[in-house]
């Protein structure tokens, strides 16, 4: 997945070009994050929507409902994994190309199979960059996508304003994310699910004893909405408006540039 290969993938090729350096990225951590995600891999599609109890494909759905008002052509998905918010957004919204990226081929590869499977192999494409120092030029996409990626990010605010840089003016970002619920009893009962509950089923299922301890440690670190809405303005975004979905285990996040 080099990045001629995108290239040659393109009817009409989005240019690769270098970006300007947009943070300081941890390069201790994202070869861990990373070596993570690939020996997950060939079981992640099957521990999401088994710790989810499949409620994340109504979550997947009505985030990408958000963008159809605007009818984004092209479009950019971050830390796209095994492709599933790519496919579900050339389904629902009809674009001419998405872009998916990601720092695990592992993942990546499932992702291209299962576009090729889904005859979309002309509208999909898939390439390896780092998140936060994205190799697109500014101004590229009519939206960005991301889907339960971005508290994998070493650098959140570097990541958001690459998102930010590489969409066009008046385009829309998506974000979509795993958040604690606020509230009593569910922020109680979720507190029991993620830290005793899910790191069970994910050595189980995956037979990684790393991955999903770290899936409910990442949750409690990453900002939850009335601070991420704060920082989206910070990097660049405007108009943002966030939704909460089941009782706020996840949230909902579009902002315009």
């Amino acid at each position: 997945m080099a990045r001629h290969k995108l290239r040659s993938y393109c009817q009409e090729p989005v240019e690769v070009t270098p970006s300007t350096p947009s943070g300081h990225v941890n390069k201790v951590k994202r070869p861990a994050v990373e070596a993570m995600f690939n020996r997950i891999a060939p079981t992640y599609d099957r521990l999401n929507h088994t710790l989810s109890l499949g409620i994340d494909r109504r979550w997947r759905k009505k985030a990408i409902d958000a963008l159809r008002p605007f009818a984004p052509e092209v479009i950019l998905d971050v830390a796209t994994g095994t492709g599933d918010f790519a496919i579900l957004a050339a389904r629902r919204l009809d674009p001419t190309r998405i872009i998916g990226v990601d720092i695990s081929e592992q993942m990546m590869e499932i992702a291209q199979a299962k576009v090729k499977k889904a005859g979309l192999d002309n509208v999909i494409f898939f390439d390896k960059d780092d998140c936060t120092d994205l190799s697109f030029k500014s101004e590229t996409f009519d939206a960005v996508t991301i889907a339960y990626g971005a508290r994998n990010f070493e650098n959140l605010k570097a990541g958001i304003k690459e998102m930010c840089r590489v969409l066009k003016t008046g385009g829309h970002l998506m974000l979509v994310e795993l958040t604690t619920p606020p509230r009593f009893p569910m922020k109680q009962l979720f507190h029991f699910y993620a830290h005793t509950v899910m790191p069970f089923i994910g050595r189980f299922i995956s037979h990684d004893d790393s991955a999903y301890t770290y899936l409910p440690q990442s949750m409690a670190a990453f900002p939850q909405a009335e601070v991420l809405a704060p920082i989206l303005r910070q990097c660049g975004f405007k108009d943002v408006q966030y939704k909460r979905f089941t009782f706020g285990l996840s949230t909902m996040y579009l902002a315009t540039k």
